[in-house]
């Protein structure tokens, strides 16, 4: 029998990126993992994968696994709390504090939209999240209320009336039930979007905004 004499394919190379620019791509790679297939179908061969790489050019840009994970969350973390700061009022500002909510919600609703990868693990729904994961949520999810709690005391004293008296707008309850909401809804648009689209969950918000800040 002849020899195949037929070319080998060639075997595909990563392509040299700086080592910054490298990680980057390997924590985008796993996020897509972990959004796709939850966090037990991640690993070093699972990223190496999705990145079109090597494991050992995994290996250069993260010493293992666990750190690179740790990079992950880091960064989601402060991208999750970056979008939340550009959409807090400036302080002093004179928008009115239902119109800065309304604004605030549609703005999220459209940033969800944008990057679910980036938001399915923010947002609860990836599978079997390590407890390391959770903590990190929940403190992040602490700090954001903080600052919800302070937008709208500043914007109802703004207001000048009785509405920024605490014994009708409980601030810390308003910016409770305003995180959980954005949460649940953002959740919705993710998991069905044709069901709740945006002018439906839009036009609830409205509603449930107005009977805190109408008063």
């Amino acid at each position: 029998m002849a020899p195949d004499t037929s070319p080998r394919p060639k075997r595909r190379y990563a392509r040299r990126l700086p080592v910054e620019q490298r990680r980057e791509h390997l924590l985008d790679a796993a996020l897509r993992v972990i959004a796709r297939d939850g966090y037990e179908s991640v690993s070093i061969e699972a990223i190496a994968q999705e990145a079109e790489v090597t494991r050992p050019v995994v290996y250069s840009a993260y010493d293992g696994l666990e750190p690179l994970l740790h990079a992950l969350l880091d960064r989601t973390q402060r991208r999750a709390l970056a979008s939340a700061l550009r959409l807090m009022p400036q302080p002093g500002g004179d928008q009115d504090v239902a119109e800065w909510a309304l604004e605030a919600y549609a703005a999220l609703l459209d940033i969800v939209r944008k990057e679910p990868d980036v938001w399915r693990p923010v947002l609860g729904l990836t599978r079997n999240a390590p407890a390391v994961v959770r903590d990190r949520i929940d403190a992040t999810r602490e700090l954001i209320r903080g600052y919800l709690s302070d937008a709208f005391q500043e914007g109802l004293e703004r207001r000048g009336d009785t509405r920024s008296d605490s014994k009708e707008v409980d601030v810390d309850l308003l910016a409770h039930l305003t995180l959980v909401t954005a949460e649940e809804f953002a959740r919705l648009t993710l998991e069905d979007p044709d069901r709740y689209d945006k002018d439906r969950l839009m036009a609830t918000i409205e509603t449930l905004l107005s009977s805190f800040t109408d008063r």
